[in-house]
């Protein structure tokens, strides 16, 4: 099988692109990397500051007020596995073996992440594919992001949204909100999925339940990736309108986590981890996970993210599941940031070794991947695509040419590589032999 359904390998990114692909045979460095001249003069300040004197940052493993603790043993045994695991140690025998078993186990997937799985990758997508297909059928789902606030508290400095990054920030009122909602439903979009900056005090949690209540007048699914709550939060949210939960750790890996997230709430990293647990215990139907690939070792975070979605579906049977497997993109004020050593084929490989792990679960490949790569790996493990996508706030106006209901815009997350409306989006897939679904819950 041709792994991109045209070529042998997925092609480079198309369009968005600040900087032209990285010749293949190029060595990459595995750590994330930064321009320091792409900071801000107050992000860099803070930044020193921060590398100088060590008493000024927080424990990551600590808890701050308000946040709800919950007994769960899952946090332990993730980070157990992830450190455990040696992606050198694999040999292309493993990975031969872990191919030619019915069911994949822990140890499989651990082989067929690992590097000496690399020359196994159209094996893998034939296997991946026929999983698809047995589980999903031809069908992949669309949805698109709405962001309705783009105010920040932390202080991440590879994204765009960051506390310290001179950005034009908004927050949309409940007027915009709707008019913003109207324009995506008018294509014929029937999921949503709302997106604020981690800002409490900005947009509060009432604030996103008034979108949520909003976005059930036009949308049949509405889903959140908002900051981190608590139990009763999600409760709260749920009865508003929402149906799940997206939260990505960024990185599992606890050590790259503490110097990447340098403050605000996010900086807890057992609070994000317990994100998606609280938000079922909190009634709601689904929730997705991701690490931010590029941000750490991609192979241990890919790892981590798969048991982290295993072992909560075996707590939650009811609950849907689903991965994410975003890279990091170029963002506003920092067009170098990169995603290290992950390229397509490996991200590929990612995603195959996802689906044979995790037949059942839902995947999504997200507008940060260009055209041609998202065209193939549907045909192969993704389920569920975006479209009509912008990251920036109050613009669908301008991007459908209709009036706009502000004279303002907020800057965007970070730059998407694939900017089909629902349309294109649609009339591809249907030319990929596939079958796009708007929507198939109905509330009774």
């Amino acid at each position: 099988m041709r792994i991109d359904g045209r070529a042998r390998s997925p092609s480079a990114p198309q369009g968005g692109a600040r900087r032209p692909a990285e010749p293949q045979n190029e060595p990459k460095r595995s750590d994330l990397i930064f321009d320091a001249d792409g900071l801000s003069p107050a992000a860099l300040a803070r930044k020193h500051q921060l590398e100088r004197d060590p008493s000024c940052r927080t424990d990551p493993m600590a808890y701050l007020p308000g946040m709800e603790v919950i007994d769960s043993d899952l946090k332990d045994r993730v980070r157990a596995a992830m450190a455990a695991y040696d992606p050198a140690r694999y040999t292309a025998a493993d990975a031969r073996r872990a191919l030619e078993h019915e069911r994949c186990s822990v140890e499989d997937f651990q082989a067929l992440l690992s590097p000496a799985a690399a020359p196994f990758l159209e094996r893998m997508a034939e296997r991946a594919r026929a999983e698809t297909v047995r589980h999903f059928g031809n069908t992949v789902y669309i949805f698109t992001p709405l962001y309705i606030a783009n105010h920040c508290e932390n202080y991440c400095v590879y994204c765009g949204f960051n506390c310290y990054n001179p950005i034009r920030r908004m927050k949309l009122d409940k007027g915009q909100i709707e008019r913003e909602m109207e324009i995506i439903a008018k294509s014929g979009m029937e999921e949503i999925l709302l997106l604020t900056g981690e800002s409490r005090s900005v947009s509060g949690v009432e604030y996103i339940g008034d979108a949520c209540e909003l976005a059930r007048k036009y949308f049949r699914l509405v889903g959140l990736e908002v900051y981190p709550m608590n139990t009763d939060e999600y409760r709260y949210l749920r009865e508003r309108g929402a149906d799940y939960v997206t939260v990505f750790q960024e990185t599992y890996d606890v050590e790259q986590y503490e110097k990447l997230h340098l403050q605000g709430h996010k900086r807890v990293w057992p609070y994000r981890f317990d994100a998606q647990e609280r938000a079922l215990r909190g009634g709601m139907r689904g929730v997705a996970f991701s690490a931010l690939l590029g941000l750490s070792d991609f192979r241990k975070d890919a790892l981590a993210t798969a048991l982290h979605a295993c072992w909560l579906q075996r707590k939650y049977p009811e609950a849907e599941i689903s991965l994410s497997c975003p890279r990091l993109r170029p963002i506003t004020n920092h067009a170098d940031v990169r995603p290290g050593e992950i390229g397509e084929r490996e991200l590929c490989q990612v995603l195959c070794a996802y689906r044979l792990f995790l037949p059942f679960a839902g995947i999504t490949v997200s507008s940060r991947e260009s055209a041609a790569f998202r065209n193939g790996i549907t045909k192969i493990a993704a389920t569920k695509v975006s479209a009509g996508v912008s990251t920036g706030i109050g613009d669908h106006a301008s991007k459908y040419g209709e009036k706009s209901t502000s004279e303002k815009e907020g800057d965007e997350q970070f730059e998407i590589s694939d900017a089909r409306s629902l349309a294109k989006m649609y009339a591809d897939l249907v030319g990929e032999g596939l079958q796009p679904v708007l929507n198939d819950y109905v509330y009774v």
